[in-house]
């Protein structure tokens, strides 16, 4: 039969591309095995029958330490008071939203009094320019014939 020696691998190692006639097998230890788990009793489902004592309405119990015990509640004054400031801060933002729309219309009006205050200053001069360049080529014309 073959020689069995431990120096001799069924597969070569072709890992080392630099020395191509260096042929030398490679020895592979055992793979580790894995532990076992420990085995566990299935949980199963927890399943009570309807007329069991253990079903029934779930009842919360609160303790000197729980955050709900310790937050602060408010009474219906307190909550009216903070109401009323809340209408009184919105009603001072209403007020001012209209005086800065007022001054906002009226900063318009301004604007279209003097717009329409330059429209008619711009008419008015592009009928002098026009009436004035109407004369000249009444006065270049007459003087020319009288050449």
């Amino acid at each position: 039969m073959g020689d069995t020696s431990p120096n001799k691998s069924a597969s070569p190692n072709w890992s080392d591309s630099s020395s191509g006639s260096s042929l030398e097998p490679t020895i592979h230890s055992p793979v580790p095995a894995r532990q076992q788990l420990p085995s566990r009793k299935s949980s199963g489902t927890v399943i009570e029958p309807r007329d069991s004592s253990a079903v029934g309405p779930i009842e919360l119990q609160v303790g000197p330490d729980d955050a709900g015990s310790m937050s602060p509640r408010r009474t219906s004054e307190d909550i009216q008071t903070l109401s009323k400031e809340a209408r009184e801060e919105l009603q001072r933002h209403a007020k001012a939203l209209q005086e800065s729309l007022i001054n906002l219309f009226n900063r318009i009006e301004a604007v279209k009094e003097e717009h329409d205050k330059l429209d008619s200053h711009n008419k008015f001069l592009q009928k002098y320019i026009g009436d004035l360049m109407s004369t000249s080529r009444i006065t270049s014309s007459s003087s020319r014939n009288k050449k």
